[in-house]
């Protein structure tokens, strides 16, 4: 790891710290199933995996599940608290070093949700600037960076208020993540129906309890008890998602134009925030709450002395991780529109409960590529991405 690259760690400590961010610097070896549980596909396949023979661990690819788990360990779990950390991480990346630097800001607790949303992203782009930034070259301001943000709880509330099967929600909210385009996440993909297009069929509007056993019967009479680390049943399960897939179920023609119609909307916030209002009212929905929050959130940003004309907002854009719930950001600099972000980061509201808290917990972070921002010299844009 190159010298520059560590510069301003200790300034970026100091400066969280006295913004109430209190130094954290969590364990490097983790418990491998949280990551592989609760992170998205791309993370699981870069892990670093150990094993004592009993437990299977991981080398930390990243702060806000590490950080989460040590403020549940902590005296302050359940209440307002926030914490700042910088260090390695550890990631499989073809032609670099797995070992490179990052910095993480993680807020806990806090109701006034969107204001802690705007005190994340302004402290992360100052954070950055200031501590991170090449000293040589003029301070940034909010003005030098390209922000692109998207609203992930947003996008729950409405497909909720369409009623649509789960498996169209994790259908819709992975294609998302992966970047697909909508016309890509409404058809299902090639290998899910080769090969089984006859037990599909017959699976179409069938009663799903009966179709489950005759999926079970199916593998127990071919001698197929487990695949894959799933189990007969989570087997039978995966076939009828791809029956519902298939058919269509619960996604009529309505409902996939209106989806189409939110995840047009995309452009400067306030602009985008009266299209959204207005393809509500047309579709008959509800969601003046969720919008007015939306609204609030930007009076936050603009209060944080973040210029809204920088801010691109795309109804379509979720980030890479499984366990982001509300507000999602990522931010480039301005000269390198098309470069990998900086900053990134968002809302992860029940992430803590899932990690073992009595009830949901309000949570959102940030995260800073350090190696994005001082690259090695000698490295390619592409390994800057990786």
């Amino acid at each position: 790891m190159g010298a520059g690259q560590d510069q301003g760690g200790e300034a970026f400590l100091q400066k969280l710290e006295a913004a109430g961010y209190l130094p954290c610097d969590p364990a490097i070896l983790q418990p491998a199933n949280v990551f592989l549980d609760l992170s998205g596909e791309d993370m699981r396949g870069r892990l670093l995996l150990a094993s004592d023979g009993a437990a299977d661990y991981c080398l930390r690819p990243e702060f806000t599940i590490p950080v989460s788990l040590a403020y549940l360990a902590s005296p302050q779990a359940g209440g307002p608290a926030a914490f700042s950390c910088h260090g390695p991480v550890f990631r499989q990346r073809p032609a670099l070093a797995p070992e490179f630097l990052q910095a993480g800001l993680e807020n806990f607790g806090r109701d006034d949700r969107e204001a802690a949303d705007a005190e994340i992203l302004a402290l992360a782009l100052e954070a950055a600037s200031e501590s991170f930034g090449d000293s040589s070259k003029p301070r940034r301001d909010s003005g030098d960076w390209r922000i692109r943000v998207g609203d992930a709880g947003l996008l729950t509330a409405l497909l909720e208020k369409l009623e649509l099967p789960p498996v169209w929600l994790r259908r819709i909210r992975g294609g998302l993540a992966k970047g697909q385009k909508l016309d890509v996440i409404f058809q299902p993909a090639r290998d899910e129906a080769a090969d089984h297009s006859g037990v599909l069929a017959a699976l179409d509007g069938a009663d799903k309890a009966g179709a489950r056993a005759l999926v079970e019967d199916l593998l127990k009479i071919a001698g197929i008890s487990a695949l894959g680390g799933r189990t007969s049943g989570e087997i039978a399960d995966r076939f009828l998602e791809q029956a519902e897939l298939r058919s269509g179920a619960g996604l009529d023609g309505a409902k996939r134009a209106l989806l189409a119609a939110f995840f047009a909307v995309e452009g400067h916030p306030d602009e985008a925030s009266a299209r959204l209002r207005r393809v509500f009212a047309t579709a008959g929905l509800d969601l003046a709450s969720e919008m007015d929050c939306f609204d609030q959130r930007l009076n936050f940003l603009a209060a944080r002395g973040i210029d809204l004309d920088a801010i691109h907002f795309s109804a379509g854009f979720a980030r890479n991780l499984d366990y982001y719930t509300g507000f999602v950001f990522e931010a480039v600099e301005a000269g390198a529109p098309e470069s990998a972000p900086v900053v990134a980061g968002g809302r992860y509201d029940r992430l803590l409960s899932t990690l073992g808290a009595r009830s949901a917990i309000p949570a959102v972070g940030a995260a800073i590529w350090i190696e994005r921002l001082n690259p090695l010299p000698g490295m390619s844009q592409r390994e800057r991405e990786q």
